[in-house]
Formats: structure tokens, C-alpha cells, sequence
């Protein structure tokens, strides 16, 4: 199964990710998408976005409409909501205007600490 872990990492986590992999060459091996705060990722990921998720999963490139009408939504709310994924490196646009959620599976990753 091609799973997608969406997390939250600072900078400086990422950074350290990123040289442990490049010395050892062993790494996590899995797709990951961080956002920075989880704040940040509750704000790009609404229930609406999570919608749109649920129903790319596994679909390959799926256009605007089709999104709208498996989401049962409006187009162009849908149309937004992909502008604000892709943008966020969620998901991928298509040439023909569509989008791709290259991915079957998403698990969300992240520790909520005290202030």
C-alpha cells in the first residue's frame, strides 16, 4: 500500500531527517508532507479537504468535476480547496487542469506537547 504520512516538524527536524539519509543512506523510506505547526495543518486540512482526500484516494488523476461530484459539492468550492492543497504540496495538478492524490492511504503524524 502507497501511504502518505502527513506530520508536523519544524525546520530544523526536517533539516536533521535530511542528513541522517544523505551520511547513512537509510532513511524513512515512506512519503511525508510536514507542516510546520499543527495549527498549520488543521488550517490546510479542513473537513472539507479531508473530503476531498477520502474520495482521491487510490483514483489517480481525477478532474475538478469529478472531485465536486464524488465530494457531492460545488465546483468551484472544490476548485479552491485543490488550488489550497496543491499549493501546500498535498496534492499534484494535472495537465489538464485536474489533480492526483498519488497515494492509497494517509496516516497523520504528530505529538501534541504541553506550553
Amino acid at each position: 500500500m502507497n501511504t502518505v504520512t502527513l506530520g508536523v516538524r519544524g525546520l530544523d527536524d526536517s533539516l536533521e531527517t535530511f542528513r541522517k539519509v544523505w551520511k547513512t543512506g537509510k532513511g524513512e523510506p515512506a512519503a511525508r508532507i510536514n507542516f510546520a505547526t499543527p495549527e498549520l495543518l488543521w488550517q490546510v486540512l479542513t473537513a472539507k479537504r479531508w473530503e476531498i482526500l477520502k474520495a482521491m484516494c487510490g483514483r489517480g488523476p481525477l478532474s475538478i468535476r469529478e472531485i465536486a461530484r464524488r465530494t457531492n459539492r460545488d465546483v468551484k468550492a472544490v476548485h479552491g480547496d485543490v488550488k489550497v492543497l496543491a499549493a501546500a504540496g498535498v496534492l499534484d495538478k494535472t495537465e489538464s487542469g485536474g489533480a492526483v492524490f498519488p497515494y492509497d492511504a494517509v496516516h497523520v503524524d504528530f505529538v501534541l506537547k504541553a506550553a
